[in-house]
């Protein structure tokens, strides 16, 4: 199956530092009904490569309105901020990761996702035929 069309957002995120320091840096959210069960986010810092994660959409989509995921990755809304930001933690063996990014502009770009794909309907998006093929191929 062919995407027909690209949900992307770019967001200003805040990596939290301490309770009081922050840095800012820039965040590409990508989605493609082609992967209908995961959203690309894409971090950009001072380094010349920036860092790729691949999360799931309903992960996003739950962590708006209360805690979702465990371990390497986790969202939650942060208790009396109202709805102006959430949180995201990424760890991996080189380190935790926890960013501050405004709600709206997730909750935005998952509106903008279920617009193409609407949630519980992902599997219908999905070319069955070639994921067969690559995990046969894979042996």
């Amino acid at each position: 199956m062919e995407s027909l069309k690209t949900v992307m957002q770019g967001v200003a995120a805040q990596l939290v530092i301490s309770r009081t320091y922050s840095l800012p840096m820039c965040m590409s959210l990508r989605y493609e009904p082609a992967d209908p069960y995961v959203v690309r986010a894409v971090f950009f810092t001072d380094t010349d490569k920036p860092a790729e994660w691949v999360l799931g959409r309903d992960l996003l989509a739950d962590g708006l309105t209360g805690s979702a995921g465990c371990g390497d990755m986790r969202v939650w809304p942060p208790v009396g901020r109202g709805d102006q930001a959430m949180y995201i933690v990424l760890g991996s063996p080189a380190g935790t990761a926890l960013l501050e990014v405004p709600v709206q502009d997730v909750r935005t770009f998952l509106e903008n996702t279920e617009a193409l794909v609407p949630r519980g309907t992902e599997s219908g998006h999905v070319d069955w035929e070639l994921e067969l093929a690559n995990l046969f191929a894979k042996g």
